[in-house]
């Protein structure tokens, strides 16, 4: 079966609703989260909360969703349980965001777990950022560049200047791991707003 895994926040939501439309075999499709926070589905800070409500829809709809996120059980714990799971395969498609820090998916170069998750060869990574709020998990670093199909969807001027600069030399944020990695094929699509 093939997996598509997506962004949460803000941007990918139009993006999300358009997806959900698309005329594809979706009963056949994975449908996973790049990084979710660690809450409830139905906190409002939830990507799966955001991915139930505009991907998983209309032609959409019939996907099978695996949701990053339990929290009955703690944080390492799940992210042991989902690295364990064949269920939770690298993607072959993954579309990504950034943050104007540089991050993508949930590693931030300010949580404790950067080197880890930057260099371990494991999926899936817990992830406590420093400034942004919720613990999360997330794929790993390397987990994104084995996907096949890799894509950033960014708008704005300053988000475009964080990439430009990212991409121009190596710097400790994850957009820049992947726009210098050389065996790693990132696709961006940008829009002014």
């Amino acid at each position: 079966r093939p997996t598509l895994a997506v962004s949460g926040g803000t941007s990918p939501r139009p993006f999300l609703q358009t997806l959900s439309h698309a005329a594809l075999d979706w009963a056949g499709v994975d449908v996973t989260l790049v990084d979710d926070r660690w809450v409830p589905e139905d906190d409002a800070a939830s990507n799966a909360h955001l991915v139930r409500d505009t991907l998983l829809q209309h032609a959409a709809a019939p996907a099978r969703f695996l949701p990053l996120v339990d929290t009955r059980v703690s944080l390492d714990a799940h992210v042991a349980a989902l690295n364990a799971n064949a269920d939770y395969r690298i993607p072959n498609v993954a579309v990504l965001g950034m943050g104007e820090d540089g991050h993508t998916a949930s590693i931030f170069a300010d949580a404790p777990e950067w080197d880890h998750a930057i260099a371990t060869p494991e999926r899936f990574v817990a992830v406590h950022p420093g400034a942004a709020p919720h613990a999360r998990v997330s794929f790993s670093l390397d987990a994104l560049k084995r996907v096949d199909r890799l894509f950033l969807l960014i708008a704005g001027e300053r988000k475009r200047a964080v990439l430009d600069a990212a991409a121009a030399s190596l710097q400790k944020n994850a957009i820049s791991q992947l726009a210098n990695d050389k065996g790693t094929k990132l696709d961006v699509y940008w829009c002014a707003k």
